[in-house]
């Protein structure tokens, strides 16, 4: 069974130009930049190769010039929505690099073979890149994130076809628009615009997902990890101190008099206070830290360190915050900040420490405020834990029960 190699490219033109027109709406509806992008290209890209090949026995070869032109630019553009889809900038250089080296191989080289062989080249280069872009995504799973980078890479390999089997593309001095190499281009074109689609559907409803997962951890006032992203967050560094046998350590702060700030200066001086404070813990704990609020005017933090070091960090923080010099209207705003402070050793769960961290908190306010508390015990279960696993390697450990087991 033979296929004209025409109505195939017609056919594949029509696919890329719905798909186009569907990528484009979509992107202007959802306001996604790099869909418009995309859906732009594929809409050239049809465009250029559908008049190309209804009129390339008509046209003047300037125009065919400047349609092969307008395609490799397409081609550009798939390369570019990839880095937008990704947060970069556009890198119009590039975009316009490819139609120039097509533009220039037409008026310099005159075998049709090498001409066919150098477009290929250019549009297997930007098959390439994107796929260079997608790899280097690291907010996708490895597992998921290959099939992104396959289909680019298939379309690239087919277009170097030429290249590799130049000589062999003059079949017995047949034109080469009815080689077999054209025939199987206009097929993967079909399923590449295809499942090109269908990539980029799936990278979009990746992001919806993890933009959705991450408002859902995240305290949108303070912009730090709300109790349910703290405590996911806290468990894997947990888990992964423990495969070290490294100690953790857990801190709760609590702004001191915070409803009377709210009473006195009114709730909008109150929300600047909480921003104010999460700026001081972010700016005073390392990058390996953990950081959230878990309540209203509560603050918590994981630390991967001894007790000791955590205390220090502790009253780094308290110094920072009470050195604020915060002034409104009304006059000067009290800063001053409660914190209590628990260390446990290798797989400690984060319960056990918050719950010892509150009682060590709830001591420093006691004692007058304004000031850091270590915890001076364990909860039992924690010491139970200790004395059953002591002298044992951290593989043989178990984790203990919760506090209020």
């Amino acid at each position: 069974m033979s296929f004209d190699p025409s109505t195939l490219y017609l056919f594949a033109t029509m696919v890329a130009g719905m798909l186009g027109a569907m990528l484009w709406l979509f992107g202007r509806q959802e306001k996604i930049p790099a869909l418009k992008w995309w859906g732009t290209a594929y809409l050239l890209g049809a465009a250029s190769v559908a008049l190309w090949t209804v009129g390339s026995s008509t046209l003047d070869p300037m125009v065919m010039l400047g349609l092969n032109a307008i395609g490799f630019a397409a081609c550009g553009m798939v390369w570019n929505a990839a880095r937008i889809f990704h947060g970069r900038k556009a890198n119009l250089p590039g975009l316009v690099l490819g139609p120039i080296a097509w533009i220039g191989a037409m008026t310099t080289v005159t075998d049709p073979a090498m001409r066919l062989t150098i477009g290929a080249g250019i549009v297997a280069i930007y098959a390439a890149l994107t796929a260079s872009e997608l790899w280097s995504e690291r907010r996708r799973a490895m597992q998921r994130r290959w099939i992104a980078i396959a289909i680019p890479v298939a379309h690239g390999c087919v277009l170097m076809l030429p290249i590799l089997v130049g000589d062999l593309m003059r079949l017995n001095g047949q034109n080469f628009v009815s080689s077999f190499w054209v025939t199987l281009f206009s097929i993967e074109l079909v399923l590449y615009a295809i499942g090109t689609v269908f990539v980029i559907f799936m990278m979009v409803s990746d992001r919806a997902v993890a933009v959705h997962k991450t408002a859902a951890s995240i305290d949108p006032l303070s912009g730090m990890l709300n109790r349910r992203g703290f405590s996911e967050a806290c468990a894997r560094v947990i888990e992964r101190e423990a495969d070290g046998g490294r100690p953790v350590t857990v801190m709760i702060f609590d702004i001191d008099h915070f409803k009377s700030i709210n009473d006195r200066f009114g709730h909008p001086a109150g929300d600047e206070i909480l921003k104010l404070f999460s700026a001081v813990v972010v700016n005073n704990l390392r990058i390996s830290d953990l950081s959230g609020r878990i309540g209203g005017e509560e603050f918590a933090a994981l630390l991967p360190c001894s007790l000791e070091e955590g205390v220090l960090v502790a009253e780094r923080v308290r110094e920072a915050f009470e050195n604020s010099n915060i002034t409104c209207e009304e006059g000067a705003v009290d800063t001053t900040v409660s914190i209590g402070v628990a260390g446990g050793p290798a797989g400690t769960e984060l319960e056990v420490l918050l719950a010892a961290a509150d009682t060590a908190l709830y001591q420093a306010k006691r004692g007058g405020r304004n000031r850091v508390e270590a915890a001076e015990e364990l909860p039992l279960s924690l010491e139970n834990w200790r004395r059953k696993t002591a002298g044992l390697p951290a593989s043989a450990r178990q984790k203990p029960v919760n506090a209020g087991a």
